[in-house]
């Protein structure tokens, strides 16, 4: 499994942020297999993680993504992006 992290800087809406992920979804032709959105209402950061099966499935998602603009949804802006391997998950 692989993770596509990007961390938004200057959020002012995570609860517009977070209707507005849902209600647009994910773009066409992403082969994601689940979606987080995570927020820091005291320091302003929305933290979008996004999980792949294929690490190809990964870097074309990534490359798919990174043409996407949020817009003034209220998340702020991106201030970073990792892809990285998961190397253990847990359902307790």
């Amino acid at each position: 499994m692989y993770a596509r992290i990007a961390t938004f800087e200057g959020a002012t809406d995570l609860d517009g942020a977070a209707a507005e992920a849902q209600r647009v979804g994910p773009p066409e032709g992403l082969k994601a297999t689940e979606f987080y959105l995570f927020g820091d209402r005291a320091a302003g950061r929305t933290i979008f993680l996004v999980l792949f099966e294929t690490e190809e499935d990964m870097h074309a998602g990534h490359a798919l993504l990174n043409e996407m603009n949020p817009g003034d949804v209220g998340v702020g802006h991106r201030t970073s992006v990792q892809l990285v391997e998961v190397l253990g998950h847990m359902t307790v």
